[in-house]
């Protein structure tokens, strides 16, 4: 069987703020590019704090990643780009929550400046389908 490149861009979570696809996936690996906390439905930005910017991006993972055939718990690796270092006990509030036990390998990097005006941080990240029993 020949395995090729598929994109997926949702109308349930953010537009794309530029030419490209919310998900790329191959065979059994998915990609999701970076995403800002913005509610889909008003194309605002879900709070102006770390908190639920973060709650919003991770309620777009899981729509991409369902639309992908997996879910949080089929996280390889996330990317996290925070505007200020600040921010990093907050965000990680709300990522260990909505991650529960599963820890993904993760990078945490501090950046100048991010595409959406406002927003606080973006995360993009790498999985793999989730495993079906048949």
């Amino acid at each position: 069987m020949t395995k090729t490149l598929k994109s997926i861009t949702s109308p349930n979570v953010m537009k794309p703020i530029g030419p490209y696809s919310h998900v790329v996936t191959f065979g059994d690996w998915i990609t999701i590019s970076a995403i800002a906390g913005v509610n889909p439905t008003t194309g605002e930005l879900a709070g102006p704090d770390v908190k639920s910017q973060t709650e919003q991006i991770l309620n777009a993972f899981e729509i991409l990643l369902e639309a992908a055939d997996s879910n949080l718990e089929h996280i390889a690796h996330v990317n996290v780009f925070l505007k200020s270092m600040d921010d990093f006990s907050e965000m990680n509030e709300v990522y260990e929550k909505r991650m529960g036990d599963w820890r993904p390998a993760r990078t945490c990097i501090a950046v100048s400046d991010l595409p959406k005006p406002g927003a606080r941080l973006t995360m993009n990240l790498t999985a793999v389908t989730a495993v079906k029993n048949t």
